[in-house]
């Protein structure tokens, strides 16, 4: 089965996702992986909304696009690693070098973009671990770490592809300089994981309370 055109995460099982997902091809890769736990984190979302009666309709709408547009990221990734590992597999020279740099930096914008989405949907799980139904306080902590995975996946990504345009004599410094706003977004989500987990330690005991024993 050609994973490209024929496995997606909008329309396969999530059985024939994540066999492609554990082939050594790079398409679906940890991008895409990144976007369908962003996915899950807005599932569950939607879900404690519609438990929740004070929730709103905006919230839940949120929610339930957020999801759609997560799993849309998830497979425009996993087409964008397929361009990625065409980059690499170029003979040496100036068209390969030019190939990944190019292939590297859209790879980071479109892990920005993932990560922005991701930090947008804190606020909403953040006001359903205070004020949504208290039943389900365990759901919003599992959604909480799917999307602290969201958030450091594309954390990661971005990271790192910036890191893979550091070649050929090029600086971390003058990288940083060329795209600021990449950068920038690299701190903005290690902030975003470390309001995560405080959110998730403040909660922790009413999710887990075994562990107060």
């Amino acid at each position: 089965m050609a994973v490209s055109e024929e496995i997606t995460t909008q329309r396969s099982s999530v059985e024939d996702w994540t066999r492609a997902l554990a082939e050594s091809s790079g398409s679906p890769g940890g991008g895409a992986g990144t976007g369908v736990m962003l996915g899950i984190a807005a599932s569950l979302t939607s879900m404690v909304a519609g438990y929740s009666d004070n929730a709103g309709e905006d919230l839940l709408e949120r929610a339930r696009t957020l999801r759609e547009t997560a799993l849309r990221l998830a497979d425009e990734d996993a087409v964008a690693s397929k361009a990625f590992g065409a980059a690499f597999r170029l003979d040496p020279g100036p068209e390969r070098e030019e190939a990944i740099r190019q292939a590297s930096v859209e790879a980071a914008k479109a892990s920005a973009v993932l990560g922005d989405h991701a930090i947008a949907a804190i606020g909403d799980l953040g006001w359903l671990a205070e004020h949504g139904n208290p039943a389900l306080i365990a759901d919003v902590v599992v959604a909480f770490g799917a999307l602290r995975a969201a958030i450091a996946g594309a954390r990661t990504n971005v990271s790192f592809d910036l890191a893979a345009l550091a070649k050929g004599g090029t600086s971390l410094e003058e990288v940083r300089a060329e795209h600021p706003g990449l950068w920038e977004t690299v701190g903005r989500l290690s902030g975003a994981m470390e309001q995560i987990d405080e959110l998730t330690a403040h909660v922790d005991t009413r999710a887990a309370p075994t562990d107060a024993l």
